[in-house]
């Protein structure tokens, strides 16, 4: 497979964080695939979970890249990652075999449909700008946050243009949101039950 994994293949993305590398193979129609994106990249330069987590969920997870890197950050813990792309699950599972994280599984899904029920202690994603406000409150934040085990942690990257969703959701359902890191056209936040 030194050309990738399928037909799909574009080409092979080099990421680096706190002293380990990785590598992604990504698809042509997959997000992000000329290099890790700059929300992932500042979600994963953020995260800082209280607790070491032993359950995570990667909500959306594309080729895997924030699944991946927190199944090395943290090998004890066991790492689900969903996407509705079937693509993107078949990439986030090679890219799991190539970069060695044993301590990963991947599923289709749309939302938290075919996702193991929780608790889970860390919730994250980089959530999809395109599918529109109502899917984004239910099947993004109100449906992962169900999930969160008592003293666990929802963190999320959105881009800037969500900016006039995000924050009214805290107030409108009584979430406890707050906004950690804002740079370069994205903004991470965090949702603790």
């Amino acid at each position: 497979m030194s050309d990738g994994p399928d037909a799909y293949h574009k080409k092979r993305l080099a990421y680096s964080l706190r002293g380990q590398s990785f590598a992604f193979e990504v698809g042509h129609t997959l997000f992000s695939s000329f290099e890790v994106d700059d929300g992932t990249d500042l979600l994963l330069r953020t995260l800082e979970p209280t607790t070491p987590p032993t359950r995570i969920l990667d909500l959306g997870c594309g080729c895997g890249v924030i699944g991946i890197t927190l199944a090395k950050r943290f090998p004890e813990a066991a790492v689900i990652m969903a996407d509705k792309d079937l693509l993107a699950v078949r990439y986030a599972r090679h890219n799991a075999t190539l970069n060695a994280t044993s301590n990963t599984s991947v599923v289709g899904s749309v939302g938290l449909e075919a996702v193991p029920p929780g608790p889970y202690d860390l919730i994250v994603s980089n959530i999809p700008a395109k599918i529109g406000d109502l899917a984004i409150e239910h099947e993004f934040v109100l449906g992962p946050l169900a999930q969160l085990r008592p003293g666990g942690a929802y963190w999320f990257v959105v881009v800037s243009g969500l900016n006039h969703l995000i924050p009214r959701l805290g107030p409108r359902h009584q979430i406890k949101l707050k906004e950690m890191k804002k740079r370069s056209g994205y903004t991470v936040y965090r949702i603790t039950p």
